[in-house]
């Protein structure tokens, strides 16, 4: 038709991301309506936490570099530490003694996890690999045994960083930096779901928190906190606020909200029944990145680790610092409280892990 006029790509482009923007800022014009009163004010009400008694208890020794990843076994006892001297360390916490030492063929072992049987423990890094290996070769399982019990699960296009076992030591979701996850089938070695939607490297991941959980929370260098249906692959929820690359992502026990820690030197909650986020953890004096972060069993607590070398414990509710742990001699690379919530194990890059208890 003569009076129709013709845009190039470029303009239609443009008008596209203008109509986007504009339907942004009429979300957030509604979520505002919403946003009736803050988390922290809704707290004041609370009793403020006393004097936590939170103190080193036991220093693990051993890895001839930084240790870069840490994981709890179900049995409360036993962790399993990697590093970035190629080294996947199986730990007695209790004693401190070393059960196995497995070394890889690549260094900075970036991820590892213990299965849910304790059976298994997975790791992955540089290699761009998920590697699995078997504990049960009898009573006195040797490292040497352990090392040929491997078996490479699945391989990224770039280096993996994070990995965690979904309810059962028969799948492994893996986050990498070649922006996806995946979910393995940890027998066969096939992928079953590959999840696009990051526009930068995955730093880490966590799983809901329910037995027969489906949904899983990524956090990633492109400043986003997405939350993903494991059945059909599709993002459900995405988070945005941070100013920086998130290193660390974990779902409050309740389920109902996720806790991110950020090169931006802040952690956020941002809460899935209100879409939004609901508190910010910070203080003018912190001005180091967070590298880690996870929630004490009832989720009133939230402990941080730091490039300062420190560990920060926010009362999740009151968004106020309740304690600062010390100890560390480098950055605090890794945290994660035990299993039944009466201990906390930090790894960092002076090469120990710590006990809090």
């Amino acid at each position: 038709m003569a009076g129709e006029v013709t845009r190039t790509p470029d303009e239609n482009l443009e008008s596209l991301i203008k109509e986007a923007d504009t339907l942004k800022a009429r979300l957030e014009d509604e979520r505002l309506k919403l946003n009736d009163v803050t988390l922290s004010h809704v707290a004041e009400r609370l009793d403020m936490i006393s004097l936590l008694n939170v103190k080193p208890r036991r220093v693990l020794r051993g890895h001839q570099a930084k240790v870069l990843c840490s994981d709890w076994c179900a049995d409360k006892r036993h962790i399993v530490s990697s590093s970035q001297d190629g080294k996947m360390i199986i730990w007695d916490a209790f004693t401190t003694n070393k059960e196995h030492a497995v070394t890889m063929p690549t260094t900075w072992v970036m991820a590892c996890a213990y299965a849910p049987s304790g059976n298994l423990v997975a790791c992955g890094g540089l290699d761009n690999k998920v590697t699995v290996y078997s504990l049960t070769s009898g009573e006195n399982v040797s490292s040497q045994n352990v090392s040929s019990q491997k078996k490479t699960v699945g391989t990224h296009t770039s280096y993996m960083s994070c990995c965690t076992f979904p309810n059962s030591d028969q799948q492994i979701l893996t986050g990498s930096g070649d922006s996806t996850c995946a979910l393995w089938d940890v027998e066969s070695g096939q992928m079953l779901q590959n999840f696009h939607g990051h526009t930068g490297d995955v730093m880490a991941l966590d799983l809901a928190p329910s037995e027969i959980g489906n949904t899983f929370v990524s956090g990633s260098c492109d400043k986003m906190v997405l939350i993903w249906d494991m059945r059909t692959g599709h993002c459900v929820q995405s988070f945005e606020g941070h100013q920086s690359d998130i290193n660390s992502v974990k779902f409050h026990p309740s389920g109902d909200a996720v806790a991110t820690g950020s090169d931006d030197s802040t952690c956020r909650l941002f809460d899935l029944r209100a879409d939004k986020e609901v508190a910010v953890y910070t203080k003018e004096s912190i001005i180091f990145g967070v590298n880690s972060v996870d929630f004490s069993v009832s989720g009133r607590l939230l402990f941080a680790g730091y490039n300062d070398y420190t560990v920060n414990v926010w009362d999740t509710l009151k968004c106020t610092r309740v304690s600062l742990l010390i100890g560390h001699e480098n950055r605090v690379s890794c945290l994660q409280v035990s299993p039944d919530g009466t201990a906390l194990s930090t790894g960092s890059w002076d090469c120990t892990l710590r006990i809090w208890a």
